[in-house]
């Protein structure tokens, strides 16, 4: 039976479900969604409000707010017994996972992944409606035109084929919607964007600021992102997840239909087809597959769970002319720097947040590299220091610096499939990625410009042991990346993006300018895969904004 599509002009081949898979569920769908966090609430919403009856799919469970926030000393007994029965053993690696409730990080003994034995790659993943939305930090940067024209790699220069006026409507939309601060600092290669009023410095961070200002010229600006949570304005979810802004609205539409607890598995396509049907989704709690199909599908289900569906789509038949789906992987690299301040003065403690922190925002303006790309220093002191008998030196506050660094498109860093499979029988992602002599040669210079910068500001770099007891975590601590010179591995700033990458040429990306498979055009993929390189700044806001520009222009299409 053919349909035309309302996503385009596009002949849909509907198939009937083969025997291994059950009734489709009931529809129809004009669209569906893969992936409830940042950016799969925002494409749920969007297209809702335009009118699409969408099915949103997420393989986690829909849970209460006190089933995903939990409370402590219960959380810490999760995190032991995670650590224990190897379920969060990479995972835990992420200072993240010791503030939220470990439940809201993959089993990895039910969520398995691979990579070489000498190459790690640390993979945090959040399977749950509302995904990683739900331990987002709220650090909302814009890219600049610089960051869009491209970096040298090794093909060449890899650029995008948008530039910063693209997502000009998106990025504004997006900012006076969720309601983030930030200052305006006139910097070309950071934009302003339509934000609240910047949240105060403490008192050390200004001290910090100044001094840094005055005796190295380098210029501390206030975070973009997110203030705290406040139940009483928002509600019992963080406005920085999804939960907490895009999903309610996109429910209370009417349209959106949410299936949770179910894992895509591959799309439906007909080989030699260049459309999808829809998808092949299975069930987590008994390992029943479903089909279930649309005239759009919308990946947003984070970069490398999307990259795994497309790569086992590939082998049922879907064509990737370009021929590079799955490689160029990339994260940011970072390496982090404590340090102790003296005390400027008695005050309280405000909460660590997006916009509650500060940045020295270097870009590409670095004196002396000798690397490709950029990179920024996030920062915060006086914010997360325990009671003052847990603390070594109780007349100082506690300050950290951690790089975000700009990594290069590599053909040699990459997603596949290597035969190992799920409980469930679903190909798994095996992920080689590694550091060049590029990135380490920027970590290196990372640590220069932290030391210089709290040396002028009085401060002392010390070892976070040095600086706090910490009895009972402390062996939990022996061995943890955060607390190393080195540079983390990938994945482990949970920034990865790449592999599906945006291109005007279909030989030389997977989608095209507006997000949609050059061998599927009613397949939109919008989370991190489509990056063609990963620029510095943290990305999740400026893929909300691709994804929102990408549903509006699959809208527009479906009207004409």
């Amino acid at each position: 039976m053919n349909l035309k599509s309302p996503f385009g002009d596009l002949c849909l081949s509907l198939r009937v479900p083969t025997a291994s898979q059950s009734e489709p569920i009931n529809g129809p769908w004009d669209a569906i969604v893969v992936g409830s966090g940042a950016c799969g609430g925002l494409a749920a919403l969007t297209l809702a409000e335009g009118g699409a009856q969408v099915l949103l799919i997420d393989a986690g469970p829909d849970l209460k707010p006190q089933q995903a926030f939990g409370s402590e000393p219960a959380n810490l007994l999760r995190r032991l017994a995670g650590l224990s029965s190897g379920r969060h053993r990479r995972q835990a690696q992420h200072p993240g996972y010791w503030k939220a409730n470990p439940r809201l990080y993959a089993d990895e003994l039910l969520h398995p992944y691979t990579h070489p034995t000498d190459r790690p790659f640390l993979w945090t993943r959040g399977l749950q409606v509302g995904g990683r939305s739900l331990t987002w930090g709220g650090i909302t940067l814009r890219l600049s035109d610089e960051d869009f024209s491209g970096v040298e790699g090794g093909d060449g220069v890899i650029a995008w084929p948008i530039r910063t006026a693209d997502l000009e409507a998106d990025y504004a939309a997006l900012e006076r919607m969720l309601g983030v601060h930030g200052n305006r600092d006139g910097l070309a290669h950071l934009p302003d964007g339509e934000t609240c009023d910047p949240l105060p410095f403490t008192a050390a961070e200004r001290s910090f600021a100044d001094a840094v200002q005055s005796q190295l010229g380098l210029q501390v600006i206030h975070s973009r992102g997110f203030g705290p949570h406040q139940p009483q304005r928002d509600g019992a979810w963080p406005r920085s997840s999804s939960c907490g802004s895009t999903l309610p609205q996109a429910m209370a539409t009417g349209r959106v239909k949410l299936l949770a607890n179910h894992l895509v598995e591959s799309l439906l396509v007909e080989h030699g087809s260049a459309t999808a049907t829809g998808l092949v989704a299975v069930d987590q709690a008994n390992g029943n597959r479903r089909s279930v199909m649309a005239d759009l599908v919308v990946l947003c289900a984070s970069t490398i769970q999307s990259l795994a569906i497309l790569l086992r789509s590939q082998e049922q038949g879907l064509k990737e002319p370009s021929g590079r789906l799955g490689s160029r992987l990339m994260d940011h690299v970072s390496t982090s720097q404590f340090f102790c301040m003296p005390q400027p003065g008695a005050g309280s403690q405000p909460p660590l947040t997006g916009a509650g922190s500060f940045f020295l925002p270097f870009g590409r303006r670095l004196d002396g590299a000798d690397f490709s790309g950029g990179y920024g220093l996030w920062g915060g002191i006086g914010r997360f220091d325990p009671p003052s008998w847990l603390r070594r030196r109780p007349q100082s506050v506690t300050g950290f610096l951690i790089g975000h660094g700009e990594v290069i498109p590599q053909a040699c860093n990459r997603v596949t499939l290597n035969g190992a499979v799920d409980r469930w029988g679903v190909a798994v992602p095996h992920i080689d990625c590694q550091w060049s002599s590029n990135e380490l040669a920027m970590v290196a210079h990372m640590r220069q410009q932290m030391k210089r910068c709290i040396k002028v500001a009085g401060g002392e770099a010390l070892p976070l042991k040095e600086l706090f007891h910490l009895p009972l975590v402390e062996p939990l601590l022996q061995g943890a990346v955060a607390l190393s010179d080195a540079a983390s591995p990938p994945g482990y700033y949970i920034h990865e993006v790449g592999g599906a990458a945006m291109s005007a040429d279909p030989s030389h990306g997977v989608v095209d300018p507006y997000n949609r498979l050059w061998g599927a055009p009613n397949v939109l993929v919008v989370d991190g895969a489509c990056w063609p390189t990963s620029a510095w700044q943290s990305p999740t806001l400026t893929m909300m904004a691709i994804t929102r520009r990408a549903c509006r222009r699959a809208l527009k299409r479906r009207a004409a």
